[in-house]
């Protein structure tokens, strides 16, 4: 995999687009699990995977540090950090209270501008085309499923929220995926999105809050087999 990308830091010290690009390689990696639990991750073999030098690796790396998807070992380079059932468990928990809050500011005063109310007209459209009958592949649903979740965050106009939801839902990506890649959850969650929604747009805070944990806790549940079958698969892929 060759990268060709400028090899520096900009001028504003943030990371140059290559290590921008290894960062995003790698995060993507580590979300699908394609690393197990405690992979090491050194600097000469990254610069061979990527063929560059080892600045934006070093730098790569770092970011990834800051931002919990591997931790630096002493004098050992680095190792991948996967969650383990009760740190995805806070996760979750985490979770629902910031989409517990997002649910109850739109219903009690809505989006703040127009762009925002069209993009949960937008949601709604979306969500019921899959419900009757459009047949998406389980990261396609976990990926329209993220955004669903979001999009709502984003309407709120509190960015610091939509940043923290962000990171989360970077982690929880393939337990979305393995959720999802159930016939009758794929079609609840339709069912449960277009709830979300309705009791928004009727401004009741109330249910909206009991529509969005329905949801989230629906997917919980199956966090314990979601572990297990990605420890079996990363694990199986390094063998």
């Amino acid at each position: 995999m060759k990268v060709m990308i400028r090899n520096d830091r900009m001028a504003d010290g943030e990371p140059s687009g290559l290590s921008s690009s290894i960062v995003a390689t790698l995060k993507e990696q580590i979300i699908h699990w394609q690393y197990p639990p405690e992979h090491r991750l050194t600097e000469a073999d990254l610069c061979k995977t990527f063929h560059v030098s080892r600045s934006p690796v070093r730098e790569a790396l770092r970011i990834l540090a800051t931002d919990g998807f591997v931790k630096k070992l002493p004098n050992r380079g680095y190792a991948v950090k996967q969650y383990n059932l009760g740190e995805i468990e806070e996760l979750y928990e985490v979770r629902l209270a910031l989409e517990l809050y997002t649910v109850e500011c739109l219903a009690k005063r809505g989006p703040p501008n127009a762009h925002d109310r069209e993009d949960l007209v937008a949601l709604k459209r979306t969500w019921t085309g899959l419900l009757n009958g459009s047949s998406k592949k389980a990261e396609e649903l976990a990926r329209l499923d993220t955004l669903f979740h979001e999009t709502l965050a984003h309407a709120t106009g509190n960015k610091t929220l939509l940043r923290h939801l962000r990171t989360i839902n970077e982690r929880l990506m393939l337990f979305r995926m393995i959720d999802l890649d159930k016939t009758d959850r794929a079609e609840s969650t339709c069912r449960q999105h277009l709830e979300i929604l309705k009791h928004i747009a009727a401004k009741d805070a109330r249910k909206a809050r009991a529509a969005m944990q329905r949801n989230i806790e629906e997917g919980r549940i199956n966090v314990h087999t979601a572990i297990k079958d990605a420890l079996a698969k990363a694990y199986s892929m390094k063998t």
